[in-house]
């Protein structure tokens, strides 16, 4: 299959240590001109840990929306670190005991999805953490007001239904908790995802 939007000339118009923004002259399938805008970032880890019944959530300032929010564990490589440093899951094992001090005996890989896909490239791999032994976090200075907890399931609808969690890529991480659970996986990291069970 071909790709019905041809790229016909891309220029980076801003940088910094995480992420790169370019401009791309387009054109559409039916021969129209146009324009692109697309955010460059490496994909990240979320991880859910979980504990019996109970779910751990962090809740921290997000300064683009201005507004402190519940969310699972995530992160990425700190500044041009990228997939070369580690794989996914070794980034879910630190960003884990970075942000909440869980060390976890078991890791599910429960898929991977794509964060804002309509202007980022930016991916994320979803990770479930079981089998938990608590430590002490070694938050970032940019994490230094991070808040932890642990919900249960109606904690987490409670936060759910009060906006509290808004965060895309937690929402769809627990959806495939909730796949997963059931005995559906996700097979498929890319394009169309054919489940199992």
């Amino acid at each position: 299959m071909t790709d019905p939007i041809r790229t016909l000339r891309s220029r980076e118009v801003y940088r910094n240590a995480w992420m790169s923004v370019r401009e791309d002259d387009i054109l559409h399938a039916d021969g129209s001109p146009g324009s692109y805008g697309v955010v460059s970032k490496p994909d990240y880890a979320l991880i859910i840990p979980r504990d019996g019944g109970l779910l751990h959530l962090v809740e921290q300032y997000r300064y683009p929306v201005s507004e402190r929010f519940w969310e699972f564990p995530q992160g990425s490589w700190p500044g041009d670190a990228g997939p070369a440093d580690g794989t996914a899951e070794q980034l879910a094992v630190a960003e884990l005991a970075e942000e909440t001090g869980l060390r976890a005996g078991r890791m599910v890989a429960l898929g991977r999805i794509h964060v804002a896909y309509g202007y980022a490239s930016q991916g994320c791999h979803v990770f479930l953490a079981e089998d938990l032994t608590a430590g002490r976090p070694r938050r970032e200075r940019s994490e230094s007001d991070m808040r932890q907890r642990a919900v249960d399931a109606a904690g987490w609808a409670a936060l759910v239904c009060s906006g509290a969690i808004t965060d895309a890529a937690t929402l769809a991480a627990f959806a495939l908790l909730q796949m997963y659970d059931s005995g559906v996986r996700q097979t498929a990291p890319e394009g169309t995802v054919p489940c199992t069970s």
